[in-house]
């Protein structure tokens, strides 16, 4: 490992009067064979049994930035000027008040099995002492990752009675690097599955989008669905999303389904691609209100593009993200049996352009996770051939490519405040007859459009 180590670091480890470590996930994902170039070391901490105080001065001789000195956690924050951040921590060993994420109390010690002790994950607790060049590993956790393997430092349910972000560290280790719990850690988790009520929502959400992603950090095949299994298996994913595990056990059609609804939504995340596994994720969230409600499923689409609104406010997650699932699950039902009349597909299509790909693709992870069938989903391979004769016959997808302007229709006579919706109503046209889309053909039927919405304006009263 020594030799992803900066000349930098390594001054500082010779400077120090005890020796320096470097833990956590840069020795773990370099042990896994996750990280074999410099690009893949991220993740720097380091730690001595040395005090905050000492460490920060020879940093600063050692040419590093001293950003901040935290004197009662024995945490030092380092830049090394060239972009790259570290964390410095003295060895030490920690008292909670359960279920808070910070310490309570930290006894600063010699110790490196109390150090280690203090970790969350035994995977987490192996030290590369940077000056001797070797590993040291007081709690055996290289055998836990030669093994791939999540184990707690000490008994799980102290562990995670400690610190709540732990149940989604666990989770989103797991899928990240392939690992499994093994069955202590997860009793201890499901036992302290409520603490994740301490933590707050910000955190929760960057845990979760990390957990939706965690197949993409070290290309570990279906690492988001093992993700979200631990925490279904955990009973975190209750405390955190319960409209969606209200669909455990609640079965749905043996002839179109080989899973509960639960296990079908994660399964349709799994086959989701990273842009749209929110809305995958949630495409279903409305089906338990509406069996236990109206008896069916039949406004599950609507019920679920509110619920997945409720649920990404009360996550504080980015408004942009909310919109775009909110859109993906109230239409992801539409056309479902390829019964939809090409004409008004077409008017569809314009009307949606922007959603398309990511509905399709949604479409398809959805009938993917029905049976767990690969092939392409009918309703995609539809769309897919009407957008072909679509784009072959030169239909418009939106207002600019239609062959009239705004200006057009008002250097014409037609007030401003109609131009707007008849150029959408030219545009749903032309999806329907592409041959329509010429200037000449555009003035007359703009103003048919225009005469329809006078009357019905003059119907309303």
């Amino acid at each position: 490992m020594l030799q992803f180590i900066s000349e930098k670091l390594k001054k500082l480890a010779a400077e120090l009067p005890a020796p320096l470590y470097v833990v956590g996930g840069s020795v773990r994902d370099f042990l896994a064979g996750h990280a074999r170039k410099q690009a893949d070391f991220s993740d720097w901490d380091v730690c001595a049994p040395v005090l905050p105080e000492v460490a920060a001065a020879a940093a600063k001789d050692c040419g590093f930035a001293v950003r901040s000195v935290y004197k009662n956690t024995g945490t030092v924050k380092l830049t090394d000027g060239a972009g790259t951040e570290l964390e410095f921590s003295s060895f030490r060993s920690d008292e909670y008040v359960r279920g808070l994420h910070a310490p309570a109390k930290v006894y600063f010690t010699q110790d490196i099995r109390a150090d280690a002790e203090r970790r969350d994950f035994t995977c987490n607790a192996v030290y590369f002492d940077i000056r001797g060049n070797r590993f040291a590993d007081p709690l055996d956790g290289r055998k836990d990752i030669e093994e791939k393997r999540m184990r707690t430092v000490r008994d799980s349910r102290r562990v995670f009675g400690e610190d709540g972000l732990r149940l989604l560290r666990l989770a989103r280790q797991c899928g990240q690097l392939g690992f499994r719990a093994d069955g202590d850690t997860l009793r201890g988790a499901r036992e302290n599955a409520f603490l994740i009520r301490d933590i707050v929502s910000e955190r929760i959400f960057a845990e979760l989008e990390l957990i939706l992603h965690a197949d993409e950090k070290y290309g570990v095949k279906d690492g988001h669905y093992r993700a979200l299994r631990v925490l279904d298996e955990t009973r975190v994913l209750d405390e955190i999303l319960p409209e969606l595990t209200r669909g455990r056990g609640m079965a749905q059609p043996a002839s179109f389904h080989a899973h509960d609804v639960l296990e079908h939504s994660l399964r349709c995340a799994l086959y989701a691609p990273g842009g749209i596994r929110w809305a995958a994720l949630l495409h279903d969230v409305g089906k338990p209100l509406c069996m236990l409600r109206d008896g069916n499923y039949h406004r599950h689409p609507e019920e679920g593009a509110a619920l997945s609104d409720r649920i990404l406010t009360r996550l504080k997650a980015p408004k942009r993200l909310k919109e775009h699932t909110h859109a993906l699950v109230l239409r992801h039902m539409y056309d479902m049996q390829c019964d939809t009349r090409e004409r008004k597909l077409r008017r569809y299509f314009a009307e949606n352009f922007a959603l398309l790909a990511d509905l399709i693709a949604l479409k398809q992870a959805d009938y993917s996770a029905c049976k767990d069938d690969l092939s392409p989903a009918p309703t995609g391979r539809r769309w897919r051939e009407v957008l072909s004769r679509m784009h072959s016959e030169g239909a418009p997808f939106a207002e600019r490519e239609l062959k009239i302007t705004g200006k057009d229709l008002l250097d014409g006579g037609m007030p401003a405040q109609y131009v707007g919706k008849v150029l959408h109503g030219l545009l749903l046209h032309c999806a329907a007859d592409p041959q329509d889309n010429r200037a000449d053909r555009l003035k007359g039927i703009a103003f048919g459009i225009y005469n329809d919405l006078l009357a019905a304006q003059a119907r309303k009263g």
